[in-house]
Parts: C-alpha cells; structure tokens; sequence
C-alpha cells in the first residue's frame, strides 16, 4: 500500500537522517545460491556514527556529496543514493518529486559497514517524509533488496538477525549498553573479490550461529557469546589486506578490549568495549593514518 500522509516534520525545512554504519557482530556464510548469491547469518549492529543525508525541496533530483571521503565517490546516476531517490520517486502521486540532497561522506569506502547501503536506507527514509508517502513496509524493504543485499538491514539502524542473502530479517533482543572502535587501515576490499578468495581456498561452509532465547545481561556476555562464533570473511580478506590483521591485532591490545573482529567484507574491524573511557582511550592510542571511530551502542543508545 502506498498512501500520501501528513507530516509534521515536512514542507519547506531540510530533512535529515543519519546512515548508521552496519556492524557484523558475527558473519558465517551458510551456503550458496543456484544464481551464486551467497547465504548468510549474521547479528548486525548500529553503533551512533554515519554519514548523513539532507534532503529538501527542489523541482528535480539532484546530489551533491561533500565529508572526508567525499572525493572517493561519483555523485552522477549511479550512485546508490541516486538510484535509491529515482526508485522511490516511481512510488510518489504522479512519479514527478523532486529533491535537492546532501551526503556527508564520513564513512570509509567499500570498507565493510555498510556505508552505501546505509546511505541509500537513509536516502528511502528522508525522502518518503519529504514527499509525505506512506510505504507499507514489505514493499519498502523489496524496494530496497532491489538496490542491494546489505540495504534492507539498515533501514531501521536496530539490531537485527539477518539470513538469506540479507534480506530475511529478524529484529534482534536490545544489546547491552556497550562502545564499539572502529578502524580502518584505509585500503578498500571490493566484496566481489573476498568471496572469490574464499572459494578458490574452498573454505566450509558454516552452520546458522543459534539465537539466543534472553537479551545478553552486559557488554561481557555479548562477547562471550561472540567469541564461539566468527566471521567467515576474514582470512580471506587478511589474505587480500594484511594490514586487516595488523589493524586486528593493535584493537587486541588495547586495554579493556573484549572481543576483536573484521565486520562485513573489510577492511573495517572493532573492538568491543564495556566502557566508554577505555573505548575513546583505545582510539586515541591507535595509528593515526588509519581512519578511527570511537561510537555507543546498545542500552539507552539504541534507536
């Protein structure tokens, strides 16, 4: 169902939304597809960093892309923010809207945290209030597998169970009020090229990690949890990037650190952290040429 809706929040004043980066807590690959899509399973989170989108009206499309990694990207049609805009616009009374948006890229490119697919999600969001539709939400998440696998996940930023190729999602317990440090030796992992890697070493398959019944007590029990699964991508990907693993290492020793992990394809990696000043400590002792983050997530900080 598509309906025109009243909206506040919308009219003449920019809108806008913050694409979360995605983090894999865990990442197994359970299998293939007969069109080569690989399965997955995978307990994502949204800590409180992103790019931002700003979005107002105009009477055509347009983007223009500015931020630290702004100059990595294309702002023509093929951006996913664009694609993601021309797609919901064929949903809007008429076909016709237009918007003037704004993406401030501060998002490391193909790195693993979902930067585009959150770019676009937040792209669906800002405009749907802009535009005043109302999307009912299986046809809104359609609209957004049709853009890319990782794009569904990221239109609600909660945690979520994700299966399938990504989109058969399952809102996740609340986690624990915890921090995550992000790092990024600045070399993009194009994801194409890790699952080749994979295969060519013939890597196993693994089984879904089970679900568990009760919301994780603490920050320490997430990573105990944690810490019996994996994320299939690594090795690959440290294969291609060995500096993942020197990235991995230095989070490792950094005091307070509970778990450390590649999420996604890389070549970003967090460390998990109960506390905030071990977090932002962590981050201020790692190398500065690598691209740093300190960010909450979970308890009161969930959306």
């Amino acid at each position: 169902m598509i309906r025109a809706v009243a909206d506040a929040d919308a009219g003449d004043a920019p809108i806008t939304q913050i694409a979360r980066a995605k983090v894999n807590l865990h990442l197994h690959v359970t299998g293939r597809r007969a069109d080569g899509y690989h399965l997955l399973d995978s307990l994502v989170a949204f800590p409180a960093l992103g790019d931002r989108i700003e979005v107002e009206p105009a009477s055509s499309l347009s983007l223009t892309v500015d931020g630290p990694f702004a100059g990595a990207l294309d702002a023509g049609s093929d951006n996913l923010v664009l694609r993601a805009a021309e797609a919901l616009r064929h949903l809007s009374p008429g076909g016709r809207a237009g918007a003037a948006i704004r993406l401030t890229k501060s998002l490391p490119i193909a790195s693993g945290i979902g930067g585009g697919s959150a770019d676009a999600a937040a792209t669906l969001r800002a405009l749907a209030r802009l535009w005043r539709i109302d999307v009912a939400p299986a046809r809104m998440a359609a609209l957004a597998l049709g853009l890319g696998a990782d794009v569904p996940v990221c239109l609600s930023c909660g945690p979520q169970w994700m299966a399938g190729i990504g989109e058969a999602l399952t809102p996740a317990h609340p986690l624990p009020a915890g921090w995550l440090v992000l790092v990024n030796p600045l070399r993009a992992v194009p994801t194409p090229a890790v699952f080749a890697a994979r295969s060519a070493a013939r890597t196993p398959d693994s089984a879904p990690a089970p679900r568990p019944a009760h919301p994780f007590r603490d920050a320490a029990a997430l990573a105990r949890w944690l810490s019996d699964r994996s994320n299939d991508l690594e090795g690959a990907a440290i294969g291609l990037v060995p500096q993942i693993r020197v990235a991995l290492d230095a989070l490792r020793a950094q005091p307070g650190c509970l778990l450390a992990r590649m999420s996604g394809s890389g070549a970003t990696c967090f460390g998990l952290f109960a506390e905030a000043e071990a977090a932002l400590s962590a981050r201020a002792a790692l190398p500065e040429r690598w691209w740093r983050a300190a960010a909450p997530f979970g308890g009161v900080n969930a959306p």
